[in-house]
């Protein structure tokens, strides 16, 4: 049920976005201040001015920069996949595992890992992309099935039972020949480490062609959450708005997934904390998951990096252990839990 609660005004809600900007602005910083390797705040600072050839402009520029922005682009892309899943099922605790995306990424991985013998991160990207795209299609094609067409329902029962399906596969694929899949075990916990401009340019084109089709979609989707008969009443195509919206979950889960693995609980926990800060509006649930979904990603693995220091844990662990409790909380909140 929707909260009672008004939502804020523009004054509150434009303040808001602006304190998450500088949040994220902080937790950007923090990212390429802080690693397993201490640097003091005048030489990251040195080595952002200046080109010498020293071992902080290698961990600076190499390493920790890269990863960073690809903390911050992964962030996004999986907050907004989350929260326009949500509003599509209006589900608000749906996540873009829900169509199927993760574990189609993973399956396909899997495949290209036992049978062509992939090895490395920029290897599993397309594999990965692919798995999402031709699982989401299969979830479209059997959610569309019978007279009423795609159904969020249908498309969410879909989606789970696909993903059941696929995921077990993996599981057995993985116990059967543990030593050929060893290799796979650090992209399937969800992780940012080595990722570099290799990995993530080749994804980009596709995350920005999700994001665009997110924000033209947003509009309808406003529609849709007062149902599906009032949304045609107001002009809104129903068909090409949730065709629209897949695309953009495919685009933007599935590419996330490619390059950093399976990372839970930041399309599913993101969206849900923006709708209780701004209200239903679909358009600052999407400006305010923007900012605050990079800013979960980079503040968890800058906690990976520290909590076991000199070793890390991989994002997708810590994102895991924190999303459980608070979305637990999340949810015992009424206004929290209603779209």
């Amino acid at each position: 049920m929707a909260s009672s609660v008004p939502a804020p005004g523009f004054g509150r809600r434009a303040l808001g976005l602006l304190i998450a900007v500088a949040l994220l602005a902080v937790v950007f910083a923090a990212s390429v201040l802080i690693g397993s390797q201490t640097l003091s705040v005048s030489e990251v600072w040195e080595t952002l001015i200046s080109a010498e050839d020293t071992q902080p402009h290698f961990i600076v520029h190499e390493l920790r920069i890269p990863r960073t922005v690809v903390g911050l682009v992964v962030g996004v892309a999986l907050g907004t996949a989350g929260a326009l899943i949500q509003a599509l099922t209006r589900n608000p605790l749906a996540d873009p595992g829900i169509l199927g995306v993760n574990a189609g990424a993973a399956f396909f991985v899997a495949l290209g890992v036992a049978v062509f013998g992939v090895s490395s991160i920029s290897g599993y990207v397309w594999f990965a992309f692919a798995g999402a795209l031709v699982v989401t299609i299969a979830v479209y094609v059997i959610g569309s099935a019978g007279r009423g067409g795609a159904d969020p329902v249908q498309l969410t029962l879909a989606g789970v039972a696909l993903g059941a399906v696929l995921s077990g596969i993996v599981t057995a694929m993985v116990l059967l020949d543990s030593q050929t899949f060893n290799q796979m075990r650090n992209w399937n916990a969800g992780s940012i480490v080595s990722r570099g401009w290799d990995v993530l340019l080749p994804v980009l084109p596709f995350l920005i062609v999700g994001l665009l089709l997110a924000i033209l979609s947003v509009g309808a989707l406003n529609a849709i959450a007062l149902g599906d008969d009032l949304a045609r009443s107001l002009g809104t195509s129903i068909t090409r708005t949730r065709l629209l919206v897949i695309v953009a979950v495919t685009l933007l889960a599935g590419g996330a997934t490619a390059v950093a693995g399976p990372i839970g609980f930041v399309g599913l926990m993101v969206p849900h904390i923006a709708r209780w800060i701004v209200g239903p509006d679909q358009r600052w649930i999407l400006a305010y998951t923007f900012v605050l979904a990079p800013s979960l990603v980079l503040a968890a693995d800058i906690l990976g990096r520290v909590v076991i220091r000199p070793g890390e844990f991989p994002v997708g662990i810590v994102t895991a252990f924190v999303g459980a409790p608070v979305l637990i909380l999340l949810v015992r909140r009424k206004k929290a839990s209603g779209l």
